[in-house]
């Protein structure tokens, strides 16, 4: 089963905002991908990655984040 992901601006939990564009199916997996790009440092080009990593929570210094907030659409 998919997850939801919308389209729009994120924050990492780093600080950076992205921008995600779409998802993409991997041709050799068959995983979903989001398609995104960074907000800072133009120039960057697009990035992927797994739609489960980008979703995912994630502990640090005894703490809860989600990997990328969504902001706005």
């Amino acid at each position: 089963m998919q997850r939801e992901l919308k389209r729009g601006k994120y924050r990492h939990f780093k600080g950076n905002e992205y921008l995600v564009i779409d998802t993409a199916r991997c041709s050799e997996t068959d995983a979903i991908q989001v398609i995104y790009k960074p907000l800072y440092n133009e120039g960057q080009g697009l990035w992927v990655r797994p739609l489960d990593m980008f979703l995912e929570t994630i502990k640090r210094d005894g703490k809860t984040f989600e990997r990328f907030e969504f902001i706005e659409s």
